[in-house]
């Protein structure tokens, strides 16, 4: 198909508005959002991209789980559309850019094609994916793992928060619940533009992130259970102590994670310990195990030591132990065409650029296993991302935004 001309620019300045009128919605504490998926901040951030793709003459569609499809129509009644998106959801502490530049730069792709009269062969549909981030409900990719058939609607709607409430009800309570079938939809393409959170770009001087592969994932809950008891007044040799379990299950997670280098990584991220009083030894600890790598090998080995070392430390302790896998996906291979087309449309921009893996799961990594899928990466500042002192730079935005622009376009067929 044509490409389009390396003249050819989004409106730089106003994705940069978009992204600082949707970071009012949802605000942190600290310059950054809190806009947690199916909260009225959620709804909100929603009906804002509503609005601004229904002004961009786009029809907006919406499945059962929530995910958001704004289409703009191609000239080809039966040609499949292709998709852009990611997500408006955000982590407690979040920043501004996670997610959310995928989808106002797959909204500007649109509102660009609109200012130059372009016309596309197939149709190309902006996307907003409900629960990237899991941090409410787990695991993450919720939706978009039910789009790809990985995960059972029905199982979805009972994921819980903190708080007892369900993904279902959470989700009807705010007002987006679609009509539409999840995972009816056949794609042509899907493209995913996303700041690196990594460190490797802005290290190197890079602007593009052509990334190649995603590493699989593991999220593991562990549960021990021992006996509260008074920390002054009971012996050190009749401790059973939750806490101290899971103090050396974490260290072992991280020797786990060395002994599997190079390209293997692993930490306890979200940790809990009951009763959490200063004088209490705590008689249960839940928290979670998070291991990652493009290495199916590796990552399985990885879940396979944990899960033996943790019982011995559990036996050790005589403790109780129960291990729970909370999150999961293999190792991600990116479609060569898509991936090509991100490529040498950084290559006819004149913008540098690499190969580079994913360290984050992205809903890419799901809908890759039912239609060609690629992503795009943008530098971030000190690699920094799931924090409000999240950062990029307008001019970072821009470029990688003219690159989706490009492989977007040239993928939907540009009608002469």
């Amino acid at each position: 198909m044509a490409a389009p001309g390396e003249n050819l620019r989004i409106n730089g300045d106003r994705l940069w508005d978009s992204l600082m009128e949707m970071a009012r919605i949802g605000p942190g504490v600290a310059g950054g959002n809190n806009r947690q998926t199916l909260t009225d901040a959620d709804a909100e951030g929603r009906a804002l991209f509503r609005d601004w793709c229904e002004a961009a003459g786009c029809t907006m569609g919406l499945d059962s789980m929530g995910n958001m499809f704004a289409r703009r129509e191609g000239t080809d009644p039966d040609a499949l559309p292709v998709y852009v998106g990611s997500h408006l959801d955000t982590q407690p502490t979040g920043g501004k850019y996670d997610g959310v530049l995928g989808v106002l730069s797959g909204l500007e792709v649109v509102r660009s094609l609109n200012d130059l009269g372009i016309r596309t062969r197939h149709p190309i549909v902006v996307t907003n994916w409900t629960n990237e981030e899991g941090t409410r409900f787990a695991p993450a990719m919720l939706a978009s793992g039910v789009f790809a058939g990985q995960h059972d609607q029905d199982w979805a709607y009972a994921r819980k928060d903190a708080e007892g409430k369900s993904f279902g009800d959470e989700l009807k309570r705010i007002g987006w619940v679609g009509d539409e079938e999840v995972g009816a939809r056949r794609m042509h393409a899907f493209f995913e533009y996303h700041i690196e959170q990594g460190p490797i770009l802005e290290a190197e001087g890079v602007e593009i992130g052509v990334v190649t592969h995603g590493q699989g994932l593991w999220w593991l809950e562990v549960t021990l259970t021992g006996k509260d008891a008074h920390t002054g007044s009971t012996p050190m040799e009749m401790r059973v102590n939750a806490g101290l379990g899971m103090a050396r299950i974490t260290e072992a997670v991280h020797r786990i994670a060395m002994d599997h280098q190079p390209d293997a990584v692993g930490a306890v991220g979200q940790a809990n310990v009951y009763p959490n009083s200063r004088n209490v030894i705590p008689g249960k600890a839940v928290f979670t195990v998070d291991f990652r790598s493009p290495d199916l090998g590796k990552l399985t080995s990885m879940r396979e030591r944990l899960e033996r070392e943790a019982q011995e430390i559990a036996g050790e302790l005589g403790l109780g132990i129960t291990i729970e896998p909370t999150g999961h996906f293999d190792p991600v291979e990116f479609d060569a065409g898509c991936v090509g087309a991100v490529r040498n449309a950084a290559e006819r921009l004149g913008y540098s650029h690499r190969d580079i893996v994913s360290g984050a799961g992205h809903d890419a990594c799901w809908i890759n296993r039912v239609a060609p899928t690629a992503m795009i990466f943008c530098p971030c500042v000190d690699g920094l991302s799931h924090n409000e002192a999240e950062e990029i730079t307008p001019d970072w935005a821009r470029k990688g935004a003219d690159v989706l622009f490009h492989a977007v376009v040239e993928t939907a067929g540009i009608v002469e």
